[in-house]
């Protein structure tokens, strides 16, 4: 019956994405039982936009959705893993499919294709869902977010991946998120190629040749000069005239433009598929820590509107209008209290042949007796303005350990550092049914309360029995 010891997230990122997991919810499955959520926000203050989170984030303890997350995060690691794995053993393949085992000689450009060709339409297809769909994360965003579900094992994580999307749609900052994780597996990739290329020229002995039936030599000499353009600026080597003629020909040895090709193939593969995968990771980065840092919520939202009048009601907001009555109404339950008690006592629907109060220390207040909702309203919104350090809840054992009872000791106990349950004695002459005073127990021991059928004033007035 008692929220969850799970602190809140210090994560701003967390808070809203909790908060919009609980919307979600209450849209799919109506309003929740947020009485005592609405009345911990308001204690707590703050504007509208606080007091929707401090309501989301105790109903998000309360339901296990902060220990969902926790698991949907493992989760998201777990398929971030897996996607890596993927990731190098894709660039190891490449890079092993484009060179070969040595033996025949490595046509340059149907190597060049195999290391460079599914990345860069993988590229052109992002660029075109940036530009034109707005959908930037593709694939392999959408296969990581699925993962992420699957490997997470918690039903109640079921809203946490579209509130993380409604979240980050509200800058656009999905495509950022996405994209980054995107072009971070396709650099891993790049590095794997790149890292096994490497290897490879440097253990094998490769040839280099290129091959046509319809194209001139002077297409293929432009062409690798042209690629080897940015890749020289950086120090790499590019085959000259006669080498590019030289490795043309199968039947003549290109042995002096061994070094020269290997260098240019390692040097266009650093420069056109690397870096740019590397400058487009860094970009999404940046954009994405600059929305991050200016989320909020969206409280025109109708779910939000409807809340502001349950956290924030119009006398709050606008004041008192109207004149102060001659006489308010006072009921007893909570009237002795004047703000933060060290000990309270209070009594649970208690009939005549419990005298109330019973004689207490000075230190103790006197909480009277609840006995209808509007006087538990009254004694739960002040203890949990002022809680308590002690606090004593009589009930009578002769009656039956209902839902609501058990509902009310739980809200009390939550509003004070300690809760004890006093089990009153029946009135003399009259026998205690064991059975019910059983399901006392039991019932006290599931909201995990001390209890005992002896008073407790000696521990409310010193702390200690």
């Amino acid at each position: 019956m008692s929220a969850p010891p799970n602190p809140s997230p210090n994560n701003a990122l967390d808070r809203l994405w909790l908060t919009e997991a609980v919307r979600l919810r209450e849209e799919h499955a109506g309003p929740l039982d947020d009485a005592e959520a609405n009345r911990q926000a308001r204690a707590q203050g703050g504007e509208l936009a606080q007091l929707i989170e401090h309501r989301a984030l105790w109903l998000a303890r309360r339901d296990g959705l902060i220990e969902a997350l926790r698991h949907w995060r493992q989760g998201a690691r777990l398929a971030g893993f897996a996607l890596v794995l993927i990731a190098l053993l894709t660039g190891t393949g490449l890079a092993l499919a484009a060179l070969g085992d040595g033996v025949r000689p490595v046509n340059v450009f149907w190597a060049l294709g195999s290391l460079l060709g599914l990345n860069l339409l993988t590229l052109l297809g992002w660029l075109l869902g940036f530009l034109f769909v707005g959908d930037a994360g593709g694939a392999l965003g959408r296969l990581w977010l699925w993962l992420s579900e699957k490997l997470a094992r918690d039903a109640r994580a079921v809203q946490l991946a579209p509130a993380l999307l409604a979240v980050l749609e509200q800058r656009r900052l999905g495509r950022w998120l996405l994209g980054l994780g995107v072009h971070g597996l396709w650099l891993v990739a790049m590095s794997s190629a790149l890292l096994t290329l490497l290897a490879l020229l440097a253990t094998r002995r490769y040839g280099f040749v290129w091959e046509t039936t319809i194209l001139g030599e002077s297409t293929f000499i432009s062409l690798t000069q042209s690629l080897g353009v940015l890749p020289s600026l950086l120090g790499f080597s590019v085959p000259d005239i006669d080498q590019i003629r030289a490795s043309g020909d199968l039947a003549t040895g290109v042995e002096s433009a061994r070094q020269s090709w290997a260098g240019w193939l390692v040097g266009v593969v650093l420069v056109y598929g690397l870096l740019p995968r590397l400058l487009l990771a860094l970009f999404c980065y940046l954009r994405w820590q600059r929305g991050r840092a200016q989320l909020r919520l969206d409280l025109q939202l109708p779910a939000y509107r409807l809340l502001r009048e349950r956290l924030q009601p119009p006398s709050e907001r606008l004041g008192i209008s109207d004149a102060a009555p001659e006489r308010l109404h006072a009921p007893s339950a909570g009237a002795q209290l004047d703000g933060s008690e060290g000990a309270v006592l209070v009594g649970i629907e208690l009939d005549q042949s419990h005298p109330w109060p019973p004689k207490v220390p000075k230190a103790v207040a006197d909480a009277g007796v609840l006995d209808d909702r509007e006087q538990r309203r009254r004694l739960l919104e002040q203890l949990t303005r002022f809680p308590p350090q002690r606090l004593a809840i009589a009930c009578d054992p002769r009656r039956s350990p209902d839902r609501g009872t058990l509902a009310l000791i739980g809200e009390l106990s939550r509003c004070a550092t300690a809760t004890r349950v006093w089990l009153l004695q029946p009135p003399a002459g009259e026998p205690l049914d064991s059975y019910r005073l059983q399901d006392w127990k039991q019932a006290l021991d599931s909201l995990g309360l001390l209890h005992s059928t002896s008073a407790p004033l000696t521990w409310l007035e010193t702390g200690h029995d």
